[in-house]
């Protein structure tokens, strides 16, 4: 758009004989070069394009997973729709020892991760890789050695060994204990009324059992 006054002020300019008019024009003339001159050349279609394309929204981070493994692989399935339609390079997992994270960018404007740190076993870098399914990515970790794996992480395998001692008791009103202690503190405001109402039914009548008769 200022280009095209420039060019009406310079065709003015050619027609015009009285001087106050020209010096006008000229002013102006010069005032719109200046704004010409102090804007940003404009962006090839092709790399604006490229710039719209790399830019994801937010980044989400991914919890829902599911895996399973064979003797050589443990494999990790994550449903992501449409991932198929991406640029390979989009799709991206580093891999250590013993832990891998997945960078999924621009996926319906959006980012996706998702890191899997202390993995309960080593794995091979070289050997891992991922693989891009319809609505669907496989990151397949290559076990060092063919052994089974109880779980994917070391967190994981620690909190299941303090559940399972927690009812592993040599006393049997222990573990019992341990479980009504858990069902109290995961339960709803019915379920907390109800041990209660238990604990305290159970504690009178130990209380009356206690207490000697006198004849």
């Amino acid at each position: 758009q200022l280009q095209k006054d420039l060019e009406e002020v310079k065709e003015l300019l050619t027609n015009t004989t009285r001087k106050r008019v020209r010096d006008v024009l000229l002013a102006e003339k010069h005032k719109l070069e200046l704004e010409i001159k102090s804007q940003p050349p404009p962006k090839p279609k092709d790399v604006a394009e490229e710039e719209k394309s790399s830019l994801g929204g937010y980044t989400v981070k991914i919890n829902n997973y599911g895996w399973d493994q064979s003797d050589k692989f443990v494999k990790i399935y994550i449903s992501l729709n449409g991932v198929q339609k991406l640029p390979a390079e989009n799709v991206q997992v580093n891999f250590t020892e013993r832990s891998f994270d997945l960078l999924v960018k621009n996926l319906n404007g959006k980012n996706y991760t998702m890191t899997f740190n202390n993995l309960l076993k080593p794995i091979s870098v070289e050997g891992s890789s991922r693989k891009i399914k319809t609505d669907m990515v496989l990151v397949m970790c290559k076990k060092k050695r063919e052994e089974k794996w109880d779980c994917l992480t070391q967190v994981e395998k620690e909190s299941k060994e303090k559940e399972k001692a927690a009812y592993d008791t040599a006393d049997p009103s222990e573990g019992l204990m341990n479980i009504l202690k858990k069902m109290y503190a995961e339960g709803d405001d019915e379920m907390k009324r109800t041990i209660n109402k238990a604990w305290v039914e159970s504690r009178e009548k130990q209380y009356k059992g206690d207490i000697p008769m006198d004849i």
